[in-house]
């Protein structure tokens, strides 16, 4: 997390950053982050999820960007748990350059290899991760296991122990 957080503030060298979080898996990655970033900043959330119940297929996105703050002018950095298919993350991008901003860019803790459906490197990326369902640090399967200090293999055969 120092090696991201250090890659970030020297990318954006002391300019003031609005880091905007995708509710809800972001919380544990977004706070670990910004104690670590020494940047004038302001924190946004925006809600997106394609997964909803006990399923760990996406389904439709729903987006909910109310919480938002005024981002015309504002360097802005998209802060997402993880990168599985793109489709959450280049509908994310594509409505918050809509809104006027002056640069984005995207981090994500992780990457998983080989699920993307659409073309989208992240600016930053914590890890690269195989094709597996995931939980813990934010991460959840039917809004379970984000309290988990670790990420784990969600495997349905043996849940997750926390």
């Amino acid at each position: 997390m120092d090696e991201l957080a250090g890659q970030i503030a020297a990318d954006y060298d002391h300019q003031p950053v609005t880091i905007v979080g995708v509710l809800t898996g972001c919380l544990m990655f977004l706070a670990d982050l910004v104690r670590r970033l020494d940047l004038p900043l302001r924190i946004g959330l925006i809600q997106a999820t394609s997964y909803r119940g006990a399923v760990t297929r996406p389904g439709n996105l729903h987006v909910q960007p109310e919480l938002l703050p005024d981002l015309r002018g504002r360097h802005v950095l998209l802060l997402d748990d993880i990168l599985d298919t793109g489709q959450t993350l280049a509908a994310l991008i594509e409505h918050l350059r809509k809104l006027d901003i002056a640069s984005l860019r995207v981090a994500v803790l992780l990457r998983k290899v080989g699920r993307q459906q659409i073309p989208l490197e992240p600016d930053y990326r914590g890890f690269d991760i195989p094709n597996a369902f995931v939980v813990g640090y934010g991460l959840d399967y039917n809004d379970e296991y984000r309290h988990l200090p670790f990420i784990a293999v969600l495997d349905e055969h043996s849940p997750v122990q926390g």
